[in-house]
C-alpha cells in the first residue's frame, strides 16, 4: 500500500476522537491512519510513510510520552502532536521540551491544528 505524502497517523483509544479528528483531516486534504493504540501502530510501517503522528497523551500499556520517546530513539524524524483532556503549563512545556512538535488540549482547537501541521507537513 502507498501512502500519499500528505498522510497522518493519529493514535487514540477513544474511538470518537478517532473519527472526529479523521473527518477533520480527510475535509483540509490530508489522509488520516487511524490506530487504537501505539503498539497497533508499531506494528506497521505507518511512521515511515507519514508527514506527522498525532497521539494522545493518555492510553493504555503505551502513552503518548512513550511514541514520543520511540520515535526519538529511532532514525525518524517525523513530528508528533501530542493531544490530551487535562493541560497545564508545565506539562505543555515538558512535552515541548521532550520533542513534541505540538501539545494540544482536547476538544481540539481546528484552528491551531491546522496551524501545526502546516508546519509539520
Amino acid at each position: 500500500m502507498t501512502i500519499p505524502t500528505r498522510s497522518i497517523a493519529i493514535v487514540d483509544d477513544d474511538g470518537r476522537v478517532l473519527e472526529s479528528l479523521a473527518n477533520l483531516l480527510a475535509s483540509i486534504g490530508y489522509r488520516p491512519y487511524l490506530f487504537t493504540s501505539v503498539a497497533d501502530l508499531l506494528a506497521t510501517d505507518a511512521l515511515s510513510r507519514v508527514c506527522c503522528v498525532i497521539t494522545d497523551r493518555e492510553m493504555p500499556r503505551m502513552s503518548g510520552l512513550d511514541l514520543l520517546a520511540h520515535i526519538g530513539r529511532s532514525a525518524l524524524s517525523v513530528p508528533v502532536i501530542v493531544i490530551t483532556g487535562q493541560l497545564s503549563e508545565d506539562m505543555e512545556s515538558f512535552y515541548i521540551r521532550l520533542g513534541a512538535a505540538g501539545f494540544l488540549r482536547k476538544p481540539i482547537d481546528c484552528d491551531a491544528l491546522c496551524g501545526l501541521l502546516q508546519r509539520c507537513c
